[in-house]
């Protein structure tokens, strides 16, 4: 994946470590701030994507990506544009409990989401698919923005950045759990060539190293 590639590219890079990610506390949309260490996972992320020079830098509005975000802006210069539909999933009551108190409290409601069905999980809560329809948008507008063959860094949640790699793929949603969960602070990657969108990393700490031997 070098920097001469055609066609645009989508960094989707995840927040840095907060104390609710700790405690395994479900977080959607409650406005949760970066742990100190969370901070420093920012500032060496920020530090390896500024590699990839990036021409664009939007985010959630939440607090754990804003500071996210502004440790890339920090060290590229880039202004960074928050947006309200790169949240997180909000999940109703299930915000603020612990995986082990959702199970308790919620056993019918775990279980169905855990089987890939579509839930409102804790009473009222987000779609995976309402998701999708609310940041995709807001991504496909901002690379269009992007000058040829530019990269954008998209700084939000785990799982906000599932749907948003999903529906980008064009999979079925009940295909979007198959992507493993991102570590905090690390990134995928997406390029978009003759045939559309392609995932090119997944949950990557370090620079992307050239493809050699494949179909590419």
């Amino acid at each position: 994946m070098s920097r001469g590639a055609r066609g645009p590219r989508i960094v989707f890079w995840r927040h840095g470590q907060t104390s609710w990610n700790l405690e395994s506390r479900f977080q959607g949309t409650t406005d949760i701030e970066l742990t100190g260490q969370g901070v420093l996972q920012a500032q060496r992320a920020a530090r390896l994507l500024s590699g990839l020079r990036p021409d664009l830098v939007i985010s959630s509005d939440l607090k754990r990506a804003r500071r996210t975000a502004d440790e890339l802006a920090a060290v590229t210069g880039l202004d960074v544009t928050h947006h309200e539909g790169l949240r997180e999933t909000y999940a109703g009551s299930w915000q603020g409990l612990t995986n082990a108190e959702i199970r308790e409290r919620f056993p019918e409601e775990y279980a169905a989401w855990a089987a890939g069905e579509p839930v409102r999980r804790g009473g009222g809560g987000e779609l995976a698919t309402e998701v999708a329809d609310r940041s995709v948008p807001v991504v496909l507008e901002a690379v269009g923005k992007l000058p040829e063959d530019g990269t954008l860094v998209v700084v939000s949640h785990g799982g906000t950045i599932r749907t948003m790699l999903g529906r980008l793929l064009d999979l079925e949603p009940p295909q979007w759990e198959r992507f493993g969960g991102l570590s905090n602070c690390c990134w995928s990657v997406l390029g978009h060539g003759a045939r559309g969108w392609r995932l090119l990393e997944h949950n990557a700490g370090t620079l992307p190293q050239p493809v050699i031997g494949d179909d590419t």
